[in-house]
Parts: structure tokens; C-alpha cells; sequence
């Protein structure tokens, strides 16, 4: 499947999250929610894009927004995560990869001439109706979390 179009309807999930419990999406309208997919919890890249958006929060809240991270880790998994960098968004499990799928991420990736599977680390905001306001595809973590809480703001 593909990324799903600007102005389009963020597809609905419900996924167990980081503490235990499931989030659900829809849930959260009302507000922006910053979706950002990650590959894989404790590698360094993925560290920094979630410690950047943590030390954000506040501002991020400020603007009446929510942030979360989702990976095709375990929830156990993003407890560890969590408690190791003191992280303080929202990590949800796609261990199926479905809502993975659903969203165009998960995709055919390759590293030193070997192809295989995997999230292409990508960015969503979506507005308080639910639809995708903007996109980062391919994001490079440096100022990234910088750049989304600018559109939040500007939203």
C-alpha cells in the first residue's frame, strides 16, 4: 500500500501501547497528532528522533498536540525503551505490521547491497479531524522533531 495523501483520512488503529492498554487513533481527535514511524527501538537513529520529540513535549502539548511513535518492536519492548532514555511520547506495537502497511511504510529497504524489509522512518501530522495535514518521508533526525513542532504550531 502506499502513504496515504494530504487532506486524506489517517487510517484508524488500535494498537497495545507502551505501559500497557491499547491507543486507539481515533481517539485522540480534537487535537494534532504527530505519528512518526520509526525501524526498531535502542538503534542510535531511532534513539535520538524519540529523544528529540521528548524533550519537545512540553511544547508539543503547549500546542495541544499528541506524539507517537510506532515500530514493529513489542510493547514490552517499548517499555525497556522507554525507561532506558527516559522517554516521554507514546510508543505503540505493530507487530503484525499491518497498520504499518496500511500507512505505505514498511517497505523493501536495502543495505549494503542486501535487500530486505523494513520501516521506512517516516512522519505524519494529522489535524483534529483526522486527516493528514503533512508528510516527512525519509526523515533525516537531525531538527526533524524541530520541523514538525513548527507545522503543529502553524496548523
Amino acid at each position: 500500500m502506499s502513504l496515504p495523501d494530504i487532506g486524506e483520512m489517517a487510517p484508524d488503529f488500535e494498537l497495545p501501547r507502551d505501559g500497557g492498554g491499547m491507543l486507539k487513533l481515533s481517539d485522540l481527535r480534537g487535537g494534532p497528532v504527530v505519528l512518526f514511524f520509526y525501524p526498531k527501538d535502542d538503534t542510535s537513529g531511532c534513539t535520538t528522533e524519540a529523544k528529540d520529540f521528548s524533550a519537545l513535549l512540553p511544547e508539543f502539548s503547549k500546542a495541544g498536540a499528541a506524539i507517537v511513535g510506532m515500530s514493529p518492536d513489542s510493547a514490552k519492548s517499548h517499555d525497556k525503551f522507554k525507561a532506558k532514555h527516559e522517554l516521554a511520547v507514546t510508543l505503540v506495537a505493530d507487530e503484525e505490521k499491518s497498520v504499518l502497511e496500511a500507512y505505505g511504510v514498511w517497505t523493501e529497504k536495502s543495505m549494503y547491497g542486501r535487500k530486505f524489509m523494513g520501516v521506512e522512518r517516516t512522519t505524519l501530522l494529522i489535524d483534529r479531524e483526522g486527516r493528514i495535514a503533512r508528510v516527512w518521508r525519509k526523515v533525516k533526525v537531525a531538527n526533524h522533531a524541530a520541523q514538525v513542532l513548527d507545522a503543529v504550531k502553524a496548523l
